[in-house]
């Protein structure tokens, strides 16, 4: 059963009636119904109910994905609940649906296939918009980099740029100071580059070093081939290869 002072911390965020996908096994405190894990439970004053004296019984549940279909669902739903399960790896709930009216969900699922053809074009325009908001960003932080490391191969530098402009990854090149192409953000984006692929880093973290200590060991690896790059002194050896500082 979820914790009461988490199931009030949710409710009073939330604005809509609030089910459980329940984490273990409970039973309804009304009407003694054994719930098991993965059923759906309202609080009511700290008791846990099942949906039948909850009142809630007549809905239907509609998994989270397709946005579309749930926000026309829940539009034309009279009544609707989120469903929340309790993350243990994150340490909060979160939203695994809604439960709305069955001729709301049906209205709604005809409204989409209706207007599928024209949905998915309006998507792939976007995506399309997206791609090229993001190689533009790739370009532009590449050329940055390359004028603040001019030694950094170019290749490398394309590399670096891509990999933190990735959207969604929460890397430095997706926040406001990434985008904005500042040196603090785009040199966190270089240092970081350099620690995985010239330092023995990912070697003393496999071999079970802490992280700080880590970074401590090959900081001043980093900050050599830094130094070289603001000079212009590609780091590489003869043949072509990287390499790879003790």
């Amino acid at each position: 059963m979820p914790e009461p002072a988490k199931d009030a911390e949710f409710h009073s965020e939330s604005k809509e009636p609030v089910v459980f996908s329940i984490v273990r096994d409970s039973a309804c405190a009304e009407c003694g119904e054994k719930l098991w894990k993965g059923s759906f439970l309202s609080m009511e004053g700290g008791r846990p109910l099942c949906l039948r004296c909850a009142d809630l019984d007549h809905l239907v549940y509609l998994p989270r994905g397709d946005a579309a279909l749930t926000r026309r669902a829940k539009k034309y739903s009279g009544l609707s609940a989120v469903v929340v399960r309790f993350s243990r790896t994150r340490s909060r709930y979160e939203r695994q649906g809604l439960l709305v009216e069955e001729p709301a969900l049906q209205k709604a699922e005809a409204e989409c296939l209706e207007d599928a053809e024209q949905r998915a074009a309006r998507q792939e325009r976007a995506e399309a918009y997206r791609a090229k908001q993001d190689q533009t960003l790739v370009e532009r932080m590449t050329s940055a980099i390359r004028e603040l490391f001019p030694g950094c191969p170019p290749a490398e530098a394309r590399a670096i740029a891509e990999h933190t402009a990735v959207r969604g990854s929460g890397r430095v090149g997706r926040t406001a100071s990434g985008q904005a192409l500042e040196e603090s953000a785009l040199t966190n984006a270089v240092v970081a580059a350099i620690r995985h692929k010239h330092t023995r880093y990912d070697q003393l973290l496999m071999s079970g070093a802490d992280r700080a200590d880590a970074r401590h060991a090959v900081r001043d690896a980093v900050d050599r081939t830094l130094e070289r790059w603001r000079a212009g002194a590609p780091d590489a050896d003869p043949s072509g290869g990287e390499i790879r500082h003790p």
